[in-house]
């Protein structure tokens, strides 16, 4: 299921960055393991995680929720990964500046 920051970030990815790959949605990069980064480039080995409800008490700002996080996003850096990760926030107050630091990453592969 797709949040409604991640379907922002998918149209502005195809408006403003059309010249790079399309991102995968929810792709698994460490099966068996069922994590799942909110959009990946596997092939520039680059992804983006998107954390909403960050001033509402969300899942990513508790303890637990922040420990998971943690181990998954260190698990994708110990396999060679380049993880981004934004807030809604950031999103909505430069949507242009977070598309154009992910797609520098994409573009140096």
């Amino acid at each position: 299921m797709s949040s409604h920051w991640e379907e922002y970030f998918a149209t502005l990815w195809s408006s403003l960055a059309s010249d790079a790959p399309a991102p995968i949605p929810q792709y698994r990069f460490a099966p068996p393991r069922k994590w799942r980064a909110d959009f990946a480039w596997p092939e520039q080995k680059v992804m983006l995680e998107i954390h909403g409800g960050e001033f509402a008490g969300g899942r990513h700002t508790r303890g637990a929720g922040m420990a998971r996080d943690f181990e998954k996003h260190n698990a994708a850096v110990a396999a060679g990964w380049r993880v981004f990760y934004v807030t809604g926030k950031m999103l909505e107050d430069d949507p242009y500046g977070v598309v154009d630091m992910v797609h520098r990453a994409v573009r140096r592969g």
